[in-house]
C-alpha cells in the first residue's frame, strides 16, 4: 500500500510530555517531504497555538481544535471551519452549570474560563513553559453572563469533573442534535502528570466534527483514499481517525482503546522517537 498523506497528533505522540520533539522525528518529517507525501497536523489546539510547530515541521495541512478547523498550511486558505451556534453553547454552558461542573471554552485565541482548573489550569502550565504561545486567558466571573452579552465564537467547550460521572452527562446533553462529546479520562495510567490530579472531561464540539472526519474532508479534497493514509495518535480524540485509516498506529504510551484499533503499536517511546519508528516501518 502506498502512502500518500500522512495525519499526525501532535501532544503524547511527536511531542513527549516534557514538550520535547525526539532529533528522529524531524528526520522522518524529512523524509515525508523528500518522497513528496503529504503531512497533516491533526491536533486538538487552535491554529493561533499551532501555527510555530507546523511552520517548523513545513506541514501541507493543519486539522485544529479535533476538526473545527482546516487549513491548507501551503497556502494559508482556510478550508473549513465549524463553531458552536450561541444557543448551542448557552445549552452546554446552563446544563453544566446545573451540575456544577467546570466549563472552559476555546476561541481562536482564547480559553475563556471562570477559573484555571483542570484542562485550562494545564494549558496555563504549558504556556508558562512557552508551549502553547498565542494562546491567552481570559477569566471572567460568569461565564454564562459573559456568553449571553457577548458574541464569542467558540470551536469547542470543555467540561471537567473529579467525580466519575461524566458520562452520563454525556448521554443528558445527546437531546441537543447539534453537538457532540467525547469522553477523556484522565485517572490512573492516564493521570494528567502536568498538574497532578485525576479527572474527566467531555469535548464538546458541532456535530460531525472530529479528526476522521476532518481527515474525510481531506480525502475528498485532495482525491487520495483513506486506503493511502498513515494516522498515529495517542487519545481518544484520535480514535477513529486511526481506525479508518489504511495503516492506523498507536504509540506505546496509547489509551487502551486506541492500541486495540490499530494496525500497528510502536515499540519504542514518544521521547525516543515512535513517530519516527511509525514513518520509517510503512514509508
Amino acid at each position: 500500500m502506498q502512502v500518500k498523506l500522512v495525519a499526525s497528533d501532535l501532544d503524547g505522540t511527536i511531542i513527549d510530555k516534557n514538550n520535547n520533539i525526539s532529533p528522529k522525528n524531524f528526520d522522518a518529517i524529512n523524509k515525508i517531504h523528500q518522497k513528496n507525501i503529504d503531512f497533516a497536523i491533526c491536533t486538538g489546539k487552535a491554529y493561533s497555538v499551532s501555527k510555530k510547530i507546523c511552520d517548523k515541521f513545513t506541514a501541507s495541512y493543519g486539522i485544529f481544535g479535533n476538526g473545527t478547523q482546516i487549513i491548507n498550511l501551503k497556502t494559508g486558505q482556510e478550508l473549513l471551519r465549524r463553531t458552536l451556534s450561541k444557543n448551542d453553547l448557552l445549552f452546554i454552558v446552563t446544563f453544566a452549570k446545573r451540575y456544577n461542573y467546570h466549563i472552559h471554552l476555546y476561541t481562536d485565541t482564547e480559553i475563556i474560563t471562570e477559573k484555571l482548573e483542570y484542562m485550562d489550569l494545564r494549558n496555563y502550565k504549558l504556556k508558562n513553559d512557552n508551549s502553547s504561545e498565542g494562546l491567552n486567558f481570559k477569566i471572567v466571573p460568569d461565564i454564562l453572563n459573559y456568553i449571553e452579552k457577548n458574541n464569542v465564537e467558540t470551536f469547542s467547550a470543555v467540561v471537567s469533573s473529579n467525580e466519575s460521572n461524566l458520562n452520563q452527562f454525556k448521554t443528558l446533553i445527546k437531546v441537543n442534535p447539534n453537538i457532540d462529546a467525547t469522553f477523556i479520562n484522565k485517572r490512573g495510567k492516564y493521570r494528567d502528570k502536568i498538574i497532578d490530579k485525576d479527572y474527566e472531561y467531555l469535548s464538546i464540539a458541532p456535530t460531525h466534527i472530529n479528526k476522521n472526519e476532518a481527515l474525510n474532508f481531506l480525502s475528498n479534497y485532495l482525491k487520495i483514499p483513506k486506503e493511502n493514509m498513515l494516522a498515529i495518535g495517542d487519545n481518544i480524540n484520535d480514535l477513529e481517525m486511526v481506525k479508518e485509516a489504511g495503516i492506523g498506529v498507536a504509540v506505546n504510551s496509547a489509551y487502551d482503546d486506541l492500541k486495540k484499533a490499530a494496525k500497528y503499536i510502536t515499540k519504542i517511546s514518544v521521547s525516543d522517537g515512535a513517530f519516527a519508528e511509525a514513518i520509517n516501518k510503512y514509508i
